[in-house]
């Protein structure tokens, strides 16, 4: 069992997460026995401002959140990674032919593309069994997938490598696997903000740079607040993938290879000629949306190391706005009469006009799924009601910025 002094750093108390890391180990030794395991744990993410920027060399500052991914490991000595996540079947993968295992068949997939990745970037995997839960919110925006990929790659690491596998290599790990098995576009940023811990900013202009923002909404006065609007995006992979698609579209209107490598004055100067050339408006207000995007996220890294809350509240809003206007994804072409993401939106707004105070805005790649409201600490049991009245209680998570990434917590 994780000591209490590590469970009250990681999460600020020790007898709830105590009581999980027990039920933990319980099921790890009906599963795979007696042997002597290591614990993990690896945290959702919140993309707090950066919506969709990514893939095209921008800008995104996100942070870990507290609900998390934990685990149970140990080496078999099989040359097979075998994983029991619950209430699921076991999933058993032979290292040796991970790469001929079916692509897109869910979660053995993407092991497999981690053990693949793992070793084409060079560094050591062998058997263990691993037993998982989770509290991340499926499928809904939060990347409970990405905190899946940081667990094992956090295990992986300590079981065989040292712990010398960089935070940079985990995420690329993680996206090979979701890009090669998974045959999904990600990008990097939820694996690099479940795998840092706290907040980040990101730029992905030149490989990834990842600087740490010593921020807590906590000590700004305000709680976040994701409420799960009742319905995944696991059907929606081509709307989300035309998103890169037609930004790249409009940096290659531009000559370069992505819009990081041009700038809003230089695309509105061309814009006459670009509109002609690849005749797709979603795609001009997507890339503008890209520009200006990158320009609230410095501010708002800015804001946030001051602590000027007001000003984070504001570029928040600005690029929630920017989301639903400009990039456009907040409700699903394929069905439009479903806008429970809007809807929910528009019912937080109505609260928040009603207190003056908070923000709220689409969380995550969008469409569907899941939103983020920034609510005052003191309004926050009361937006937790309100909104409960309208998607069920169990849909609501308040949460704050946890500041331990993907790691080990010991035996």
């Amino acid at each position: 069992m994780p000591a209490k002094e590590v469970l009250e750093r990681v999460y600020g108390e020790s007898e709830k997460s105590g009581e999980r890391f027990q039920y933990l180990a319980e099921r790890f030794a009906e599963n795979f026995g007696d042997a002597k395991a290591e614990f993990f744990t690896s945290p959702g993410r919140t993309e707090m401002i950066g919506n969709h920027t990514d893939h095209n060399g921008g800008k995104i500052v996100a942070a870990s959140i507290s609900l998390d991914t934990i685990g149970a490991a140990a080496p078999n000595n099989t040359g097979n990674v075998r994983i029991r996540s619950e209430g699921y079947d076991l999933i058993d993968v032979e290292i040796a032919s991970a790469s001929s295992v079916e692509k897109k068949s869910g979660t053995r997939a993407l092991i497999a593309g981690m053990i693949e990745a793992i070793g084409r970037f060079g560094y050591a995997i062998e058997g263990f069994d691993a037993y998982v839960t989770t509290e991340v919110i499926a499928a809904a925006g939060v990347s409970s997938s990405a905190s899946f990929e940081m667990l094992f790659c956090a295990m992986v690491n300590s079981l065989f490598n040292d712990n010398k596998i960089p935070l940079g290599d985990c995420a690329r790990i993680g996206q090979y696997a979701e890009n090669n098995f998974w045959m999904k576009s990600s990008g990097l940023m939820d694996q690099m903000a479940c795998a840092a811990g706290g907040a980040i900013l990101l730029d992905f202009a030149n490989d990834i740079k990842c600087e740490k923002i010593n921020v807590s909404f906590d000590a700004l006065g305000y709680d976040m607040v994701i409420v799960n609007t009742g319905k995944g995006h696991g059907d929606l992979s081509e709307e989300y993938s035309a998103v890169p698609a037609e930004m790249f579209q409009v940096a290659e209107a531009l000559g370069v290879k992505r819009l990081c490598e041009s700038s809003l004055e230089e695309f509105l100067k061309k814009m006459p000629e670009i509109t002609t050339v690849i005749n797709n408006d979603r795609a001009i207000m997507r890339a503008l949306h890209f520009f200006e995007e990158n320009r609230r996220v410095e501010e708002a890294a800015e804001a946030l190391a001051k602590g000027d809350g007001k000003a984070v509240l504001s570029l928040l809003t600005q690029s929630g706005n920017s989301s639903w206007k400009w990039l456009q994804n907040c409700m699903s072409k394929s069905n439009e009469k479903d806008q429970k993401v809007a809807l929910t939106l528009a019912l937080t707004e109505l609260y928040l006009d009603k207190i003056k105070d908070g923000c709220c805005r689409i969380h995550g790649g969008g469409f569907a799924g899941v939103i983020l409201a920034v609510v005052p600490k003191d309004k926050t049991d009361g937006y937790v009601d309100y909104i409960s009245g309208f998607v069920g209680r169990e849909n609501v998570y308040p949460m704050q910025i946890r500041q331990t990434g993907a790691v080990s917590l010991g035996y």
